[in-house]
């Protein structure tokens, strides 16, 4: 776990080999063969890199699952995140796993759900509306209306998802698969409606075979449909509008979109002018909504299955709420305070 760990906390500070090597006076090559597990530094070598990541040396020999295998997906094709960043978001998707798993492997592997039928099997018709229905059905969602919890509906449907902060705002989100399980992670410091959209965006990669030549472009149109269908479009907002009103927030509120999300529906499905929506980014970028938009959801959601699953472990005895708050990396109190007695009123 070494190595691993060493690698990881080192893309965590943004640090090359050689960075950390100059820090630490031995040379890069150390450092790779430290990476590598063909060399073990001595302790007081090990304290120089604990000091300068800024970790503690137990960080450095916490326990991880073993035996777990990764398939990445590409990250978005013209993206501008850099290499190290993408090495990092690697690294800590497998670091997070290595954590959950160490709970899976306390409890058993029917603590999880059964993994998701359907993956890459979906086919793409052409028509954003189209395959948006076909992904609720897939999900066993209604044909139309608003999606509602969608991290906890699709952590129970054996899809893992979770929120990582790269400090890089050119990254959105990424899709894989961790021992045969769908993964989909996005950048936790995002706005709650530009997860929901990009959690949609990476399912749609991981449920159909092919997306076609633009794939980015498509996986963004079949997100908008999933989430807004065209039949609630027309209910909502009619069949034709000359004006942005405030009802569009409200209609955000209940669907869990941003309103750029719902001026570009409204402009596609003909509700809107090509003009007005045009006229609409202009305002608000110049309002500062590009990075800030007002959050029309009040309560956002967040992944809650690994939480869920080290309580369980910790209330059947199978970890101690010390173990279980090392594993979360969350305070004690806080592990203890999920874990303990409800209290009925």
């Amino acid at each position: 776990m070494f190595a691993k760990n060493l690698t990881y906390y080192r893309l965590k500070r943004n640090m090359t080999k050689k960075d950390l090597a100059q820090a630490c006076g031995v040379s890069a090559m150390a450092i790779t063969n430290y990476e590598k597990g063909t060399r073990r530094p001595d302790m007081s070598v090990i304290q120089k890199m604990a000091d300068v990541l800024q970790v503690n040396v137990s960080d450095f020999i916490a326990s991880r699952c073993s035996g777990l295998t990764f398939h990445h997906g590409e990250f978005r094709k013209n993206s501008r995140l850099s290499v190290s960043r993408q090495e990092y978001i690697r690294a800590a998707v497998e670091e997070y796993f290595g954590r959950l798993f160490n709970v899976v492997d306390c409890l058993g592997m029917e603590a999880l759900p059964d993994r998701p039928a359907g993956i890459h099997q979906l086919s793409c018709s052409g028509s954003c509306e189209e395959d948006a229905a076909a992904l609720r059905q897939a999900l066993h969602l209604p044909k139309d209306g608003p999606v509602t919890e969608l991290i906890s509906l699709l952590e129970n449907a054996g899809f893992f998802v979770l929120e990582i902060d790269p400090e890089d705002h050119h990254f959105s989100g990424m899709n894989g698969t961790v021992n045969g399980y769908p993964y989909i992670v996005v950048n936790s410091s995002m706005n709650a409606m530009r997860k929901r959209s990009t959690i949609v965006h990476e399912l749609a990669h991981i449920m159909f075979t092919d997306l076609g030549e633009d794939e980015e472009t498509y996986a963004t149109a079949v997100s908008g449909a999933f989430l807004i269908p065209q039949a609630d479009l027309y209910r909502r907002l009619g069949l034709r509008r000359s004006r942005i009103t405030r009802d569009f927030a409200a209609i955000c509120r209940d669907y869990g979109i941003s309103t750029y999300l719902l001026v570009k529906r409204a402009s596609l499905n003909g509700i809107i002018s090509h003009g007005l929506e045009q006229d609409f980014y202009i305002k608000a970028n110049k309002a500062g909504w590009h990075s800030s938009e007002p959050s029309w959801i009040e309560q956002p959601e967040t992944p809650s299955l690994f939480t869920q699953l080290v309580c369980r472990a910790v209330n059947e005895g199978e970890l101690t709420i010390q173990k279980g708050a090392e594993l979360l990396q969350l305070p004690y109190s806080a592990v203890a305070d999920s874990c303990g007695l409800m209290e009925v009123m």
